[in-house]
């Protein structure tokens, strides 16, 4: 099967596509077909060796967390799921999402009306939000600060909070005001003046955060009158200033929470964003049996797309950049790119009768 994989660990320059053995799965496993994978900025700190203390990875690898599929094998002791199903969950590496072939096992089922796209922004993400809120403990009647409320992790806790009755004030960029306005916070600019913008909305904020790493620590103690009930996933400072920083594992994957999310999204009772695909997602997670459309995009060659991989990242942005990453499908056509109108890290690679990858928002 065709695979981008990584020898050593480092920056974009050590990915390179290769062909590699199809896996077979272990006991508890299964081998999904991707249709699609998750890219998230987790995927660069593992390829650089940053995460090796949560993620030990045995090299060769190849990269991707989050993969959507369909089940093309299962391995002992499999009774759950079978040979045709659709599912949505984790990679286990070193057999990670950027590949035709992956093996997971923790799966959850898609539901009927959610398209492999849209799964495959969950389990990260889905993780992320809520293990925040729940850290947190927001509830009912609280009013809850989210900076970072745009992007994959923040839509997502912008809207469980908001389902527990929580009121939030979410920060973003001036493009994305509407954007969270939508999932239904209350959106402030992240930057300058944020303090006095939460305080003419609320006189208490009962909890902050941060999913978005801009140097929000200091104005959240301010507004939290300590370091108390705050929490960041993305900021390094967080050690300096007394501050919680979480840092997830594979321990706190949870299949049962991953099922859940996905039911809410298949009734659209949670909205998550595959940014500037370009083509409307599938109303199933099936694929097409004849091949649909190419969606119109300006084709790349594999090498171009490895090369812009350090380009996924917030345009214009003048802190550390993040790659995004690529996957390859059951057709080696041309990979295809595509524009986001989302500021933000991260992306989705899926299948419209070729592969093709998209970026969607992290934070901003």
């Amino acid at each position: 099967m065709k695979a981008v994989m990584f020898d050593t660990f480092g920056d974009p320059g050590v990915l390179h596509l290769a062909d590699v053995p199809l896996p077979d799965p272990g006991p508890e496993q299964v081998r999904i077909r991707v249709q699609a994978s998750g890219v998230n900025p987790v995927d660069s700190s593992i390829r650089s060796g940053a995460m090796q203390a949560i993620f030990p990875t045995v090299l060769p690898a190849i990269p991707g967390v989050d993969v959507a599929g369909v089940v093309d094998a299962v391995g002992e002791h499999v009774t759950d799921v079978a040979v045709g199903e659709p599912v949505v969950g984790w990679a286990d590496p070193p057999a990670g999402s950027y590949a035709e072939y992956a093996l997971a096992s923790q799966i959850a089922r898609i539901p009927t009306g959610l398209s492999f796209a849209n799964a495959a922004t969950l389990p990260t993400a889905g993780e992320a939000a809520k293990r925040g809120l729940d850290l947190l403990g927001v509830r009912a009647g609280e009013t809850v600060v989210i900076h970072g409320a745009s992007g994959s992790v923040g839509t997502i806790a912008v809207q469980l909070a908001v389902a527990r009755g929580a009121t939030v004030i979410g920060t973003a960029s001036e493009d994305n005001q509407d954007y969270v306005r939508s999932l239904g916070a209350i959106p402030v600019l992240h930057g300058d003046g944020l303090l006095d913008q939460v305080r003419a909305l609320s006189r208490q904020v009962d909890a902050v955060f941060d999913v978005a790493g801009k140097g929000a620590l200091p104005d959240s103690i301010v507004l939290r009158g300590g370091t108390d009930r705050i929490i960041t996933i993305s900021d390094p400072a967080a050690g300096k200033l007394g501050v919680t920083f979480s840092a997830g594992t594979p321990k706190d994957w949870s299949t049962g929470d991953l099922a859940r999310l996905a039911e809410l999204a298949a009734r659209g009772d949670l909205i998550t964003t595959v940014a500037g695909t370009g083509c409307p997602a599938p109303t199933t997670a099936a694929p097409p049996p004849n091949p649909a459309p190419i969606c119109a995009a300006t084709p790349v060659s594999v090498d171009a797309v490895l090369e812009q991989m350090a380009d996924w990242a917030h345009p214009g942005s003048s802190g550390p950049v993040s790659d995004g990453g690529l996957a390859f499908g059951p057709r080696r056509g041309p990979v295809r790119r595509q524009a986001s109108h989302h500021a933000g890290l991260g992306g989705t690679c899926c299948w419209r009768s070729r592969w093709h990858c998209t970026r969607r928002p992290i934070a901003g």
